[in-house]
């Protein structure tokens, strides 16, 4: 049994003081007990040895570590990892007014280039970045299945069997979500040829869940990705759900243009939140991606429904998509999650501060994000991206707690933007105060994969991502 003192820690019902949690060989908690005695002298003595220690690491007080500040890690409930070799990549002024559908062509070109090894080798190196700024699950939604040419690999889950070696070599927990595309537009428009290498049919995305199914593990769960209403048929769907266990996972991307829902109205007349929730069971184990663009009533059909809203504040800013009606979501008990999406930032933080502060911005008023009992606007944030991503992962993971996977995030109490904080600011410092990473130690599983801000193989890894940015640099 391993053991870790928190002198505070952020458990289901709040901060508590002098905490020892244990966990097992498998990586599972078995034990979080507050108020231990002596915890709090122990902790006291290892963060002192700790502040004079190089790097201030986290010292060993009778055999047991202490840190001062432990969280629980969160959830990345949206990633196209293979994204992330395109940062910075695609900021340039085009010809035409550009958008999400400019921006989608840049990606196609790039997404014709890369191999399997390359998906990899990203993969890896965004996890280890997600690693270090405080994430410990993804959720990647992976459409690029097919060969260059639109051809089969020899094993069907190839590309998705990369990025779950990625995951891990580099520690973190998967939940592998294989994509369903089949069209590119509603009424079952035939694929253009830049999107032949997505295809994927039912039974396609039936046999990479098979194949996938060995692989899973408390670390790594399988479930499915209608990419969209415009990829995917109804008919399809109900074909893969029927055969999918019911507790695994379901994530689509909708309603994250008025351009789509323009077309869906054109489609069908109806908006695709409202199309979706009248023609499949829409509950809790459903992740509607974005879901940007919605009416009162959709709002309101979308909290009763349980699924989670999968909101992606920092690639929705980048690609211009709008703001999610976050207040009314959140009155009618709604629940959320957050994502990296096409990762131009790999920092749970980041996504939640631009989730309050688009919030501040459309509603010219502060502190939006909060109930009746939790006032704190940092706490509120980080707690519900827990649950909701918790959710949308399907894995046990989401708060220090028996039974979920030993996933702890140690906070760099000797930064500045720590000292001197309150237990109900210490979120509020972490989401909205400066920009540098105060994550300084992560474990997921048990084990610790990232150390005074670096990843245990975090030079392999960013040597390797090197070369593949280096093999791929015909992209412009």
């Amino acid at each position: 049994m391993s053991k870790l003192f928190a002198r505070h820690a952020l458990l289901p019902d709040g901060w508590a003081k002098d905490v020892l949690i244990e966990w097992d060989a498998a990586g599972t908690i078995t034990a979080v007990t507050p108020g231990v005695a002596d915890a709090g002298a122990a902790s006291a003595r290892a963060v002192a040895t700790a502040s004079a220690a190089p790097g201030g690491m986290p010292a060993a007080s009778a055999g047991v570590e202490c840190v001062e500040y432990a969280l629980p890690g969160m959830i990345n409930l949206h990633s196209h990892s293979f994204q992330r070799a395109l940062g910075g990549r695609t900021e340039k002024a085009g010809d035409s007014k550009d958008s999400f559908w400019t921006w989608r062509d840049l990606m196609y070109r790039f997404a014709r280039n890369i191999t399997p090894e390359h998906i990899e080798a990203i993969a890896a190196q965004l996890f280890s970045e997600c690693l270090r700024h405080g994430y410990t699950s993804m959720c990647e939604f992976h459409y690029v299945q097919r060969t260059p040419d639109g051809g089969m690999y020899a094993r069907p889950a190839e590309t998705a069997e990369r990025v779950i070696a990625a995951a891990r070599l580099t520690g973190i927990g998967i939940t592998m979500l294989p994509v369903l595309y089949s069209y590119s537009g509603f009424g079952e428009k035939a694929l253009k040829p830049e999107q032949q290498r997505f295809r994927t049919d039912a039974q396609d995305v039936l046999r990479i869940v098979e194949a996938l199914e060995p692989l899973r593990d408390a670390q790594t769960e399988v479930g499915v990705a209608p990419h969209s209403l415009r990829a995917a048929a109804v008919g399809q769907i109900q074909e893969v759900l029927a055969t999918l266990p019911k507790a695994r996972p379901v994530h689509i991307h909708i309603a994250e243009q008025m351009a789509e829902v323009q077309q869906s109205l054109d489609w069908s007349g109806r908006r695709p939140v409202q199309w979706l929730l009248e023609h499949l069971e829409v509950d809790q184990r459903w992740c509607l991606i974005h879901a940007t663009h919605l009416t009162d009533v959709e709002v309101s059909g979308m909290a009763r429904s349980g699924a989670v809203a999968g909101l992606c504040p920092t690639t929705e800013a980048n690609l211009g998509d709008g703001l999610f009606p976050l207040e009314s979501f959140l009155a009618q008990g709604g629940v959320f999650g957050i994502g990296s999406d096409s990762h131009v930032s790999q920092s749970a933080v980041e996504e939640l501060r631009w989730l309050e502060y688009g919030q501040r911005l459309q509603h010219q008023r502060r502190n939006i994000a909060v109930s009746d009992a939790q006032r704190n606007v940092g706490d509120f944030l980080w707690q519900g991206a827990l649950r909701g991503g918790a959710q949308a992962a399907g894995r046990s993971v989401g708060a220090l707690a028996p039974g979920l996977r030993a996933d702890i995030v140690v906070l760099d109490d000797a930064h500045p933007n720590m000292f001197g904080l309150a237990l109900d600011e210490v979120l509020g410092s972490l989401v909205f105060s400066g920009n540098d990473n105060l994550v300084k130690d992560v474990m997921v599983g048990g084990q610790w994969v990232v150390r005074n801000q670096q990843h245990v193989a975090q030079q392999a890894i960013a040597a390797r991502f090197k070369q593949t940015l280096a093999e791929l640099r015909e992209f412009r």
